[in-house]
This record gives structure tokens, C-alpha cells and sequence, in this order.
């Protein structure tokens, strides 16, 4: 019996690398992807994004709540576009450009003054955050102007903003979840309860200004 033993232990191998399951290396790299360094151009995209078509919806229907004429309410969205984009721009600029510098002393203060290649790719970069802050900004803002560019009819028109702004903001609180690797519904939640509620106050402050005659 202890020679069948001897023999069979002669006949075992070691179990090889292509023998293990390919999903584990597949879980483990996944577990190994840092979501942090999406963070900075994701954060300057999706607050572009969201800040655009709130910003430039809430102004379309503060300026409808008390004018019913289309050219009023483009005129005004489209001045939302370019005062807004150019603002998100410098801001983001400006914001990211602060951290930049105080990243860089920071290194100094703990003599790592020679920066290394792979440690310059962590260093938030001021002109990306910027472009996509304003990108992303001008493509929001163009979802109530190009819903309500073709519709005379005012009510119509209202209508159309808030539904065509409701579904970009689901839309824009999936895609910032999905790349993020955040909850989906809890995301699209905050996005579109935040985006009404800036529409609904501008509204209805414009409108009760508006009546009082001012």
C-alpha cells in the first residue's frame, strides 16, 4: 500500500498558472484599477455638465416666466452658454492651478524637488480640467437652446425644456456613476431632484417679481 502511495505521488504536478481559473486575474485587476485618478477631469466634466443645463435651463425659465417670446428666451439661454462656459473655464483654471502649486510645495517641503515621470501624471492639470469644465458645460447648456429653438407655442415650449432637461440630467448623473464606479440610481436621484429644484426657484421667484410690476 505505501509503494501505490510512493507511485502515485511520483505522477503529481505542480498546478501551473494556465491551469488556474482566467477570471481571478481578471477580479484582481479590476480590484487594482484606481477610479481616484478619473477624479479630477470627471469631477471638472460632470459639474460642467450639470452646471450648464441647470444654469442655462433655470435662466430660460426665469426669463419665460415672465416673457413668452422664443427670441427672448434663446437670446437669453445662449448668453447663458457663453458667460457660463467662459466663467466654469477661469474658475476651474484658476481652482486647479491653486492645488497644482500646492502639490508642488509640498514636494519641495519633503525634498522631493526633482519630480519623476509617473509622479507628474498624479499632478492635477489646470488647461484639462479647464477645457472640460467649459466642453462640458457648453454641451449642457445646448439641451434646453435646441429644445426650444422650433417651438412657438409657449406652453409647448416649457414643456418640451423641462422634459428634454430631465432626461439630460438622468443621463448626465448615469454616465458620471457608471465612470466613477458610483451608484447608479442614487446619482441620477441627486442630479434630478437638484436640476428641478433650480428650475422650479427661478421660475417661480422670476414670476412673482415679475407680477409685482418691478
Amino acid at each position: 500500500m505505501a509503494d501505490q502511495t510512493n507511485n502515485l505521488q511520483k505522477f503529481n504536478f505542480p498546478i501551473t498558472d494556465l491551469e488556474q481559473p482566467a477570471s481571478a486575474s481578471t477580479l484582481e485587476l479590476d480590484d487594482q484599477t484606481d477610479y481616484s485618478k478619473r477624479s479630477q477631469w470627471l469631477r471638472a466634466a460632470v459639474l460642467g455638465a450639470n452646471d450648464g443645463l441647470v444654469s442655462t435651463a433655470s435662466l430660460m425659465m426665469g426669463v419665460g416666466a415672465v416673457k413668452q417670446d422664443i427670441k427672448a428666451m434663446i437670446l437669453t439661454g445662449f448668453a447663458g452658454l457663453v458667460a457660463g462656459a467662459c466663467s466654469m473655464a477661469i474658475g476651474e483654471f484658476v481652482s486647479v492651478y491653486s492645488q497644482l502649486d500646492i502639490e508642488l510645495a509640498q514636494k519641495k517641503r519633503n525634498n522631493q524637488a526633482r519630480v519623476e515621470e509617473d509622479e507628474e501624471e498624479n499632478l492635477p492639470n489646470p488647461i484639462q480640467a479647464a477645457s472640460a469644465s467649459a466642453l462640458a458645460f457648453s454641451l449642457g447648456a445646448m439641451v434646453p437652446l435646441l429644445a426650444a429653438s422650433f417651438i412657438t407655442d409657449y406652453k409647448v415650449r416649457v414643456g418640451v425644456i423641462v422634459a428634454a432637461v430631465t432626461l439630460a440630467l438622468c443621463c448626465f448623473g448615469w454616465l458620471g456613476a457608471v465612470l466613477g464606479k458610483a451608484p447608479a440610481i442614487k446619482s441620477c436621484l441627486r442630479v434630478l431632484i437638484g436640476g428641478w429644484l433650480a428650475m422650479a426657484i427661478t421660475f417661480g421667484l422670476t414670476k412673482l417679481i415679475g407680477s409685482s410690476g418691478l
